[in-house]
């Protein structure tokens, strides 16, 4: 299965899509396709043969809500914002710390919310970083808006790097 960049009516990007969804999407005239492969695989049926895109623009405008633009704190969310390495160390993470322990009041938002090693984390346990005397390398901060997944991605598809760069 292949993954289709789905852009919005205005050529922004919204999100990946399998490449049975961008198929059925324009072939019921929901989508327009904007660029194929050369090597790109076909669906067949009966009657008919569809050259699978690699990139389709909805046909409508669709509004993406205020609150859609901040993921939710995830520990997979965390991880890939913090890009896999520990806040305290910088060696490669495993888990999530909240700076501030809920035990002392801390939330659970992405101000609050850190990739950290085992190590550090089972060492930190429900003290503040004061009492440790450690430093964060980073300040912690929310991911900026809903592109953030796409940009971290590691198998981009060329056809989609003007797309991403102009929504970054």
């Amino acid at each position: 299965m292949e993954r289709v960049l789905l852009l919005n009516a205005t050529y922004e990007p919204l999100a990946l899509v399998s490449d049975r969804r961008a198929v059925v999407l324009v072939l019921a005239g929901r989508a327009e396709p904007v660029a194929f492969r050369e090597d790109c695989s076909v669906f067949h049926s009966a009657s008919l043969d569809v050259d699978v895109p690699s990139i389709v623009r909805l046909a409508h405008m669709v509004r993406i809500p205020r609150w859609a633009r901040t993921p939710p704190v995830t520990r997979r969310s965390v991880l890939r914002r913090d890009g896999g390495i520990c806040v305290y160390c910088s060696e490669p993470a495993d888990t999530i710390d909240h700076v501030i322990p809920r035990s002392r009041g801390g939330t659970h938002d992405w101000s609050n919310v850190v990739a950290a090693c085992k190590r550090d984390n089972l060492t930190k346990a429900d003290l503040l970083l004061s009492e440790l005397g450690w430093t964060l390398r980073v300040k912690p901060a929310p991911p900026d808006g809903y592109l953030w997944r796409l940009r971290h991605l590691s198998d981009v598809d060329p056809l989609w790097e003007p797309y991403l760069a102009a929504a970054s």
